[in-house]
């Protein structure tokens, strides 16, 4: 059975690659208070005290009483409860619930964590304030109220997300290097260049969030995507007119070798900070569990760990990609480095680099190529999700491979399964994707050769599941199910709790990824990518979950609709004399 699973996992591959032919740290503890990217939890348990408390730092244990002093500990229970009440944010707090009670716990075995909670079970109890006390020295480490209480992932930990990626000696070249190459001054700000710069500039968002300030760093966002948004719809929906001249070379300040140059070092240092600082977020960590289970010929859904309660919430292609890593670097039974999911991390990272240099070879020739590739890389979001290790990638990579076979309807619906049945966001481009190229005569022909394709890389992708007999509405229940009632304070909707206008805006995001399959648009493959990453963000807008890492999913679209409306590149001096 296993040699059967290897090779539909090698199957899934092969039909991947048919076309050329991506918090919680990893110590996270289940007895304390945590929120991971794809989970929360408030109800905190605890055993009776050890000696000393847990000896992992991060669990927490009730104090056999308040008065009693554990072995080498400075303070008691009492204490650190009177130390914690005199907080004055967490007393401005508790003006809002009256009737919040406070519990007191060991953290580790140096530190105290004293807790308000709202009287009830269930969802009726709730963290409403938390506080963390150093026991040596009686000194407030932390203060959480509001959101960050349930979410230890938005309370800023430095490198929770990414590790050294967020410093400012790697942050900022690489912006420098996106946005630079493409800069001209002679001749004003074209459009192409305050597009680079909306890209680079959810580091801003990024830098808040970084600091714990939700109340910046997610309204932020907002307007960055709605104005993609917005260039993707313009660009796919308007047709050019035929006595409109053709666009010129695109405007590039420097010898396009200098950009194949600095794609292979920006290669090398993606992949050696990767393997010296990063950490495996819960969302690659899920899918070394899922491969494994799936290769133990082991029910998928319903059956992950508690470390990564919820791991189990994306398609089946998710967790086959890990398989041929899990399988050469095979899962310890614990969240530790993950080689597998390093593994996986950088092998995405650079199928998306190939595919996306395939893309602009076969639209604009070999240059072209070269600056979709080095835009990949030297954009901080794709090593922000490489130094996560998350599955993310994984998604753009089959972006770009849906746009690689684009002219060969059969491919095209195999690639946009092998994408939908990953990330379940991707689903919403399957209307676009089916009638792309279709003509009045032949629509239903490539449409059918459209299905044919999808259909049979889902029935592959999805018969390892079927074989073991999980339950249909177990399946549901664990991905789309989960997705849709999931609460967190990454988006305008679940921080400021705005229900009713997110539903509107989610159907108007439907329907526009509908009607774009059908309304008069840009007929070429720069048009296909344009509207493609417009249903995306449009998508992701109306999300209550939304984290940087999904930025990836649309970026080889918004690169093709933007670069790729241009002629190749001149070399340097014929491109400096057009500015």
């Amino acid at each position: 059975m296993r040699v059967a699973l290897s090779l539909i996992a090698a199957l899934v591959a092969a039909v991947a690659l048919a076309g050329p032919a991506q918090a919680a740290t990893a110590g996270a503890a289940t007895t304390a208070t945590t929120a991971t990217s794809g989970t929360t939890t408030s109800t905190i348990k605890g055993p009776t005290t050890p000696l000393r408390g847990p000896s992992d730092p991060n669990a927490i244990s009730r104090p056999e009483t308040l008065t009693g002093f554990p072995l080498d500990h400075r303070l008691n229970g009492k204490q650190a409860l009177e130390i914690a009440g005199r907080v004055k944010k967490i007393r401005e707090e508790l003006r809002k619930y009256p009737t919040a009670k406070p519990e007191v716990f060991l953290k580790g075995q140096t530190r105290w964590q004293v807790s308000w909670f709202t009287p009830g079970t269930g969802e009726a109890r709730k963290e409403v304030a938390q506080v963390i006390i150093d026991d040596a020295t009686g000194v407030v480490t932390e203060a959480w109220t509001g959101p960050q209480v349930a979410w230890t992932m938005a309370r800023g930990y430095p490198g929770a997300f990414g590790r050294k990626v967020n410093a400012p000696w790697v942050w900022i070249p690489l912006t420098i290097l996106f946005v630079a190459p493409f800069l001209s001054w002679r001749r004003g700000l074209r459009l192409l260049q305050v597009d680079l710069m909306v890209l680079v500039a959810f580091g801003a968002s990024v830098a808040f969030f970084n600091d714990a300030n939700l109340d910046v760093s997610v309204p932020l966002v907002v307007p960055l995507l709605a104005y993609l948004l917005a260039r993707m719809a313009w660009i796919g929906l308007r047709r050019p007119r035929e006595d409109e001249p053709p666009p010129g070379p695109l405007p590039l300040r420097v010898p396009i070798v200098w950009l194949a140059v600095g794609l292979v070092f920006l290669i090398g240092f993606r992949i050696g900070l990767n393997i010296t600082s990063s950490n495996v977020i819960d969302v690659g960590y899920s899918g070394v569990i899922g491969a494994d289970r799936i290769a133990d010929g082991e029910k998928l859904y319903g059956h992950f760990p508690n470390d990564n309660r919820h791991g189990d919430t994306y398609g089946p292609v998710a967790y086959l990609a890990y398989m041929p890593f899990e399988q050469l670097l095979p899962w310890s039974g614990r969240w530790d480095d993950l080689p597998a999911a390093h593994a996986a991390a950088i092998t995405f990272d650079l199928l998306t680099i190939l595919l996306l240099f395939l893309v602009g070879r076969r639209l604009r020739g070999t240059s072209m190529g070269i600056v979709l590739a080095y835009a990949w890389a030297a954009w901080p979001f794709s090593l922000y999700t490489l130094a996560c290790n998350s599955n993310d990638a994984l998604v753009a990579a089959l972006g770009a491979l849906t746009l690689l076979v684009a002219g060969r309807p059969a491919l095209r619906g195999a690639a946009a399964a092998l994408a939908g049945f990953s990330k379940l966001g991707s689903l919403g481009l399957v209307p676009l994707l089916a009638t792309h190229g279709a003509r009045a005569g032949d629509r239903l022909r490539t449409v059918a050769w459209f299905a044919l394709g999808f259909a049979v890389v889902t029935a592959i992708a999805w018969l390892p599941i079927v074989v073991h007999g999980e339950s249909l509405s177990t399946i549901w229940d664990r991905t789309l199910g989960f997705q849709a009632t999931r609460d967190a304070p990454f988006s305008i909707w679940g921080l400021y709790d705005w229900p009713a206008p997110q539903r509107l805006w989610q159907g108007m995001a439907v329907a526009f990824g509908i009607a774009v399959a059908f309304i008069p648009r840009r007929r070429d493959l720069v048009g296909l990518a344009a509207l493609a990453a417009a249903v995306l963000i449009a998508l992701q807008l109306g999300l209550t979950y939304w984290f940087y890492l999904y930025l990836v999913w649309f970026f080889p679209f918004v690169a093709v609709a933007l670069f790729g409306r241009w002629q190749a590149p001149l070399p340097a001096r014929s491109s400096a004399r057009l500015r």
